[in-house]
């Protein structure tokens, strides 16, 4: 089981982006990274083409490693380590260690 997901609001522990928070957009299990909205944001240069009729400059959000990341705990807003409880049907839930809720 991954730690993050899609849709989860994460934090930024480290690099250039520190202290900031956004939304998970897309996980990258493999490289192990994530893409959050207006996090990692770079200027590329492309070509004139179909897609971008003009050419110029265009911002991407790159991927951010995972092990930069923490969950934010939806009660007290702060980054929070969480624990994974099996319930009966099989079914896995994350607990914040924080707030002993779920997130």
């Amino acid at each position: 089981m991954l730690r993050i997901r899609r849709d989860d609001t994460v934090i930024v522990m480290a690099g250039k982006d520190k202290g900031k928070t956004g939304k998970v957009v897309r996980v990258l299990p493999k490289e192990k990274k994530a893409v959050i909205e207006n996090i990692n944001v770079v200027k590329k240069a492309v070509k004139k083409s179909d897609t971008y009729p003009q050419g110029g400059y265009v911002e991407l959000e790159k991927p951010v490693s995972l092990s930069n990341l923490m969950l934010v705990d939806k009660k007290t807003s702060k980054p929070t380590r969480f624990t994974v409880k099996v319930l009966k049907d099989g079914a896995k839930e994350r607990i914040s260690l924080a707030s002993k809720e779920t997130i």
